[in-house]
């Protein structure tokens, strides 16, 4: 087996961030960690390695550990972010917070920002990803837009056609349009100064950032674990660890 067909073997960790909530299995209703499946299988498909990171108690030093151990890391759906984190009051429509979850993420972001980890965002994570680095959010689209479609509500995904811009990382992957699935009340108002719109929506609507240059930094606000018969992201993100990997390790990729 020559380097490249080795490098082609690397499965990367990848870390996946987690809710923190009340959860009720059987007899039991606890507060607990959980994903659901369709995150971590579609790294799994992928090629890479799945691990859950639960919202825990982070500073510096912590978060450096946690991720010096992956190869990548994604930033997955859930709740709103604190609006606290972007100078706001909160929306009546706007989750309560949860600013365990916030910090933790907050923190793993910029310890693979740091270490030049590749980074997914899906839905709250591209939230996340513009809050850290200096954008604010739109708290409640209707209020925008005039419609909920962007989330029927009742667990029902809305299709939606992306329009993605020329020239980005994102359109490399996955050319001039994209249909997908989405679930979100909330979305990207100003983007951060160091971040590139590369997809909207027909409303216009920021659907997707990317950080330019060599680093993969790439957030979508819509869902792609919900459509495993496109990979693509999952696929992109897994690349991205693996060539790092592949070169921390000097194999040839």
């Amino acid at each position: 087996m020559n380097d490249s067909e080795r490098a082609a073997t690397i499965r990367p960790v990848v870390g996946l961030t987690t809710y923190l909530e009340q959860s009720r299995t059987g007899v039991w209703d606890v507060r607990a960690s959980f994903l659901p499946h369709v995150y971590f299988d579609g790294i799994g498909r992928a090629g890479g390695i799945a691990v859950l990171l639960p919202p825990q108690p982070a500073d510096r030093e912590i978060a450096d550990r946690v991720v010096d151990g992956l190869d990548a890391l994604v930033l997955t759906g859930g709740v709103d972010v604190d609006p606290a984190g972007y100078g706001q009051d909160r929306h009546p429509e706007t989750d309560s917070p949860r600013t365990d979850r916030d910090r933790w993420e907050f923190a793993l972001l910029e310890a693979a920002l740091r270490r030049h980890v590749p980074v997914l965002g899906i839905c709250r994570g591209i939230q996340v990803l513009n809050v850290a680095l200096g954008g604010t959010l739109h708290q409640h689209l209707p209020d925008v837009v005039g419609h909920s479609r962007h989330r029927a509500g009742n667990a029902v995904f809305s299709s939606t056609q992306i329009d993605i811009t020329p020239g980005t990382r994102l359109a490399s992957m996955l050319g001039e349009s994209v249909e997908t699935q989405c679930y979100h009340h909330q979305a990207i108002d100003r983007p951060a100064e160091s971040l590139v719109v590369s997809a909207r929506d027909s409303d216009h609507l920021i659907e997707a950032v990317e950080i330019p240059g060599d680093d993969f930094v790439v957030a979508v606000q819509w869902h792609p674990e919900e459509r495993l018969d496109d990979l693509r992201l999952f696929s992109a993100v897994v690349d991205a660890a693996r060539v790092r990997l592949a070169r921390s390790q000097k194999v040839e990729v």
